[in-house]
């Protein structure tokens, strides 16, 4: 299953717990990583074009 799977999973509304139900083969810690992965992709530097 992908990170992008689980993730709109959650982004519809899904709990942990329907996850873990309705996937068995996953662990808590594995939609933490989830989460965390996508935390770290959107961790970048901000560029402000400037106006001169």
């Amino acid at each position: 299953m992908r990170v992008k799977d689980v993730l709109e999973l959650l982004a519809h509304g899904a709990s942990w717990e329907e996850i873990l139900t309705d996937y068995p083969f996953l662990e808590a810690d594995d939609l933490r990583a989830c989460l965390e992965f996508a935390a770290a992709q959107n961790d970048h530097v901000l560029l402000h074009a400037s106006s001169s």
